[in-house]
């Protein structure tokens, strides 16, 4: 089924890809880029590969890619009726390359943690609804067939209880033999108190302690060092707790030289499957020594059991960290090297047993809210790309690139290096285009929103774009960004739609209006109500003259600004706003419309560099793009409107990139699909072209889908959304982690918006009412909602073509009380 596009032009042809609702994507051992963010909300995070390995370890409070943490793992033992004895690391087999200058891995040392050389299992499979990760194993030797569920819990609304610093690992264990098969899985971890990076040689690694601890009902490894106070960066603890008493245990390795450690582990594991506390060799040894694994304390926990044939048993293990300081900034600063602040959940743990007993205490409920959850969003009635592009990118929250302070603000960079963060200071002008955090974790959000106009707007109402002064620095010293700011005030509209809260509103609105009142003076030069001035953009260069990408912006917040003057009953203000909303969009119109697009006015393109002209910006309507999303309409006229997103999409799509140059960075290639932020289909392109103009960002991508969607282009849309999570396979780049400047990209997070804009949901708790208007699948939809109090589900099916439609509303966390449903214009419950 083809859709006509305007002017005749073909739209997306669906296939299967459009028709498979709920599809849940899987991954083959050979994707090594698969990497799943197991940790909570500013936590830090440990990854799981889809060979089931624990791959990258980021829980100390800075980016840490590649951080592979050696003698860390989970390995399976088991003895079949026959006697037969299997003992396996429990991962499906390396991947190539294995080149290296030691042999396996690069260096000397960084490869040995791993024990490549162990067996491990012949494959496995990935699949993740979030927030749970399943991994298949399969192996001809083994008596049991083993399966593993990993999860972090995820529930949205509740940021304390998503924002637990563990890992929960549920391995299902069946017998398939025709006899008894005593199976022991049993975890392996390295106490990392003192970690500093890749690899095994540190010297905090002295004073490091293990303990086994036994107490009710349950038992554990608890890790620690000796050597840190409370107040030192590096001080933490780590945990693994079980829920059995009947364990087997080494909670420290032999220390010795060579693989003195190592040796002892597997001789002793692959044996029986039973652990026991090894004591200090008394051998000679040689004069050369190979020392490094005496610096070292991994510790294990193991459970065993004897299954009869056909029986089933879950072995869970809990991995719990607490590294609670932090630099106190967003970096060192000079005379402050020593500054630390804690994270959030420092207010609620006091270390690592602590959080694992609280886990424990709450395992039952954790589990069932955030299954809730999840079977709430992957069953909607959307495409399985469009659920994957919702899902996959709320693990920035998990990322170093956000952070949750003990202060109760939240934070984040735009990205994260390998080893720092990239761009700091939540910045408005990035974090503009997101809409995960602001739909799931509304508080934290509104916390960004009280640093930015209580502490970062100034009484002229300059806004930084970049926050620091909470942590005691300076005030960014850069002008603001026009579409950051003006962006900021739509933004809180769209957190007081989303609590009804007019305390909160009425808290930063003398700030707000601050801040409109800079934009007339600063931006809009001769006052007729159309950005001319010079105006910093996301693009990280200034924008001149008019151009519809600031001026959406602006005419978003003057609408969102006059209908907070109403609710803050200042008529007289909102009056000014719709005056000047109505005379400059208009006027904006007549000075940009070239018939087909927005373009931007300059008498001489070349005067400035890094401007697009006549150029067609895939950002030209991005301010509209805020208001479908914040339910505020219309701020151009709709055909026009309709007319430059399809032009978006008909130019600047990129069908093949494979004869498409570019000399900036490259974020799509060869035969992949994509969107580029700029292109000049008249002509005109300026010999100094807007300086990311052949760039293909995915937040970008989203927000131009949505506004498609937004305007009935639903197929066009669903194409650019499919073309993103192709390039994000597993195989040639990580599907839970879209890069621009930087891993874990917040600008990514404007994937919830497909959710919102193929639902048609929107929130009005002022008023008490929440809104749905589906665009897809109407005959049988069912979609996620989420408001500032509850989430849950919708649904709208027809009986018959033509006959009565059923829309049904669940309330699945929190309370709706009074609250309207409207469908399509019409009441249709009152909860």
């Amino acid at each position: 089924m083809n859709k006509e596009g305007f002017n005749g032009q073909k739209g997306y042809d669906r296939q299967e890809d459009y028709e498979k609702l709920n599809a849940v994507r899987t991954y083959e051992d050979t994707a090594t880029e698969a990497a799943f963010l197991l940790g909570g909300i500013g936590t830090g995070n440990i990854s799981i590969g889809a060979r089931g390995e624990l791959k990258v370890w980021e829980i100390f409070n800075k980016p840490g890619k590649g951080n592979k943490l050696p003698l860390s793992f989970f390995s399976i033992y088991t003895k079949d009726s026959d006697g037969r004895v299997t003992a396996k690391i429990l991962e499906s087999k390396i991947k190539p390359p294995y080149s290296g200058s030691h042999g396996y891995r690069s260096g000397r040392l960084d490869g040995l943690g791993e024990l490549a050389g162990l067996p491990r299992l012949d494959k496995s499979e990935m699949k993740v609804e979030y927030p749970f990760v399943n991994i298949s194993f399969g192996d001809s030797q083994l008596p049991v067939e083993i399966e593993l569920e990993a999860f972090t819990p995820f529930i949205p609304l509740n940021p304390e209880d998503s924002g637990i610093p563990c890992s929960i690992f549920r391995y299902k264990a069946k017998n398939i033999s025709a006899g008894p098969v005593d199976v022991t899985i049993a975890f392996s971890l390295l106490n990392v108190v003192g970690y500093d990076g890749n690899g095994i040689k540190f010297e905090d690694f002295y004073g490091n302690r293990n303990e086994l601890r036994v107490e009710e009902g349950f038992s554990g490894l608890y890790m620690y060092s000796e050597q840190f106070t409370r107040e030192h960066l590096k001080y933490g603890s780590l945990g693994v707790l079980v829920l059995e008493t009947a364990i087997t245990a080494k909670p420290s390795w032999l220390k010795g030289e060579w693989w003195d450690g190592v040796q002892d582990f597997w001789d002793d594991f692959s044996t029986d499957g039973l652990l026991e506390p090894q004591p200090e060799t008394k051998a000679i040894g040689s004069d050369m020594k190979l020392d490094m694994y005496s610096r070292l304390l991994p510790g294990t926990i193991g459970i065993p059991a004897t299954l009869k044939p056909g029986e089933e048993k879950d072995f869970v293990f809990i991995l719990t960290w607490y590294f609670p300081n932090r630099i106190k900034g967003w970096w060192r600063i000079e005379g402050r090297e020593n500054e630390t602040i804690r994270n959030h959940y420092a207010l609620l743990f006091k270390d690592a047993w602590d959080v694992g007993k609280y886990v424990l205490q709450n395992l039952q409920r954790l589990t069932e809210e955030s299954r809730r959850f999840s079977r709430a969003l992957y069953g909607s009635s959307l495409p399985g790309f469009v659920l994957d592009a919702v899902s996959a990118n709320i693990t920035v929250l998990r990322s170093n690139t956000c952070f949750w302070l003990e202060n109760g603000y939240f934070f984040g960079w735009e990205g994260i290096s390998d080893r720092i963060g990239s761009c700091h200071g939540s910045c408005t002008h990035v974090w503009n285009y997101t809409q995960t955090l602001a739909f799931l974790f509304p508080s934290l959000e509104r916390s960004m929103r009280d640093i930015e106009f209580s502490i970062e707007t100034d009484e002229e109402g300059a806004m930084a774009f970049r926050n620091q002064q909470i942590f005691g620095w300076e005030k960014f010293n850069f002008p603001p960004a026009a579409d950051g700011q003006l962006g900021t005030v739509i933004r809180l509209y769209r957190e007081w739609k989303l609590c009804g809260d007019n305390s909160f509103l009425k808290r930063l609105w003398p700030k707000a209006k601050k801040a409109m009142d800079f934009a007339f003076a600063r931006w809009d030069t001769d006052g007729d109500f159309v950005l001319d001035g010079k105006q910093h953009t996301t693009y990280d260069i200034e924008f001149y003259g008019p151009n519809s990408m600031t001026g959406t912006m602006f005419y978003g917040a003057l609408k969102a600004a006059a209908e907070m003057a109403r609710a803050m009953e200042e008529p007289e203000t909102a009056e000014r706003y719709e005056n000047a909303l109505s005379l400059g969009s208009r006027k904006m119109d007549e000075l940009l419309w070239n018939g087909e697009y927005y373009v931007q006015l300059l008498e001489d393109i070349d005067q400035y560099k890094y401007q697009y002209g006549i150029g067609c910006l895939s950002d030209q309507l991005v301010g509209q793009y805020l208001c479908h999303v914040t339910g505020l309409g219309y701020i151009l006229p709709q055909e026009h409107v309709r007319k430059a997103i399809y032009s978006v999409f008909k130019y600047n799509f990129i069908e093949d990139y494979s004869n498409f140059p570019s000399l900036r960075r490259t974020y799509a290639l060869n035969d992949e699909k994509g969107l580029v932020l700029c292109t000049w289909p008249k002509g005109g392109r300026p010999r100094h072209p807007m300086v990311y103009c052949d760039e293909t960002w995915t937040g970008v991508e989203y927000s131009v889908a949505v506004s498609l969607i937004y305007e009935g282009f639903v197929e066009e849309g669903l194409k650019l959304v499919k073309a993103v999570r192709d390039r994000h396979d597993g195989y040639k780049r990580n599907p839970w982690n879209e890069v621009e400047c930087g891993s874990h990209y917040v600008r990514s997070m404007a994937s919830w918006a497909v959710l919102l804009a193929l639902s048609g949901f929107v929130c009005d708790m002022p008023a008490k009412r929440i809104y749905f208007n589906p665009r897809i699948n109407r005959n049988n939809f069912r979609t996620f909602w989420s408001t500032g109090t509850a989430w849950g589900t919708y649904s709208r099916i027809e009986k018959a073509e033509g006959g009565a439609v059923e829309h049904k509303v669940e309330v699945l966390y929190g309370s709706l009380d009074g609250v309207e449903v409207i469908v399509d214009g019409e009441v249709v419950a009152t909860l």
